[in-house]
Order: C-alpha cells, then structure tokens, then sequence
C-alpha cells in the first residue's frame, strides 16, 4: 500500500491533469471562436438578412436585398444605408483572403449599386 502512495505522489497534479485540461480547453475554444463571423451575419442586430444574400450572382441583387433588409429592420440603430454597407464592409474583410477574386469585384461592385439605389452617388 505504501509504495503505491509513493508512485502516486510521485506524479504532480499538473501532470495528472494536463492531458484533460488540454482537450477540454481545446474543445471548448473551437466551439466559441469559430465562424464568429458567420454568427454575426446571422443574428446581426443592424439587419435580418435573406439567406445567401452574399452569394447571389448579380451585384444590382445583392444591393436591393441588403437595401429591403435594412430598410425593413426594426432593430438597426443607424440609417438603412449605413446599415446596409457596414454589413457588405464586415462581410468583405471576414473572409479575407479567402474569396474568390470574382466574388470580391462582384462584392465591391455591390457597394457602388447600394450607394446609387439610396442616391448617394
């Protein structure tokens, strides 16, 4: 009984526990910080936007959707224009480098389209 103490005491309680902490730690990080992007175009509080409105294939689309979105938000707490372009500015530098070039142009062309059905051109 005795040397098992001693081989148990042997082994501090951080080598004990590390191999559990690691784990947990890992997967609870994974679960709060990953495609936090992705969580804020859903439950965004300026806008309640239609699903895929980014992926549409016509930048004139993407610019009359994120204008009725905005327009018809009841939680927004600046004007609909502003809205609107700060949700195409977030979701532009969310993906980075991963969007595709097309995508991006078509993106960028979308806020010109959003600037002129508001008639800020």
């Amino acid at each position: 009984m005795a040397a098992r103490n001693k081989a148990a005491s042997k082994r501090t309680t951080s080598q004990r526990t590390t191999s559990r902490k690691k784990t947990s730690k890992t997967s609870a990080r994974k679960k709060t910080t990953r495609r936090w992007s992705a969580r804020v175009t859903r439950e965004s509080d300026a806008l309640d936007l239609k699903g895929g409105v980014f992926k549409q294939t016509s930048a004139k689309k993407i610019a009359s959707s994120l204008k009725r979105s905005a327009q018809r938000s009841s939680r927004r707490k600046s004007g609909a224009y502003r809205s609107a372009l700060s949700m195409l500015t977030f979701y532009i530098n969310r993906a980075g480098k991963n969007l595709p070039k097309t995508q991006r142009t078509r993106l960028e062309r979308a806020k010109v389209e959003l600037k002129k059905e508001f008639g800020r051109e």
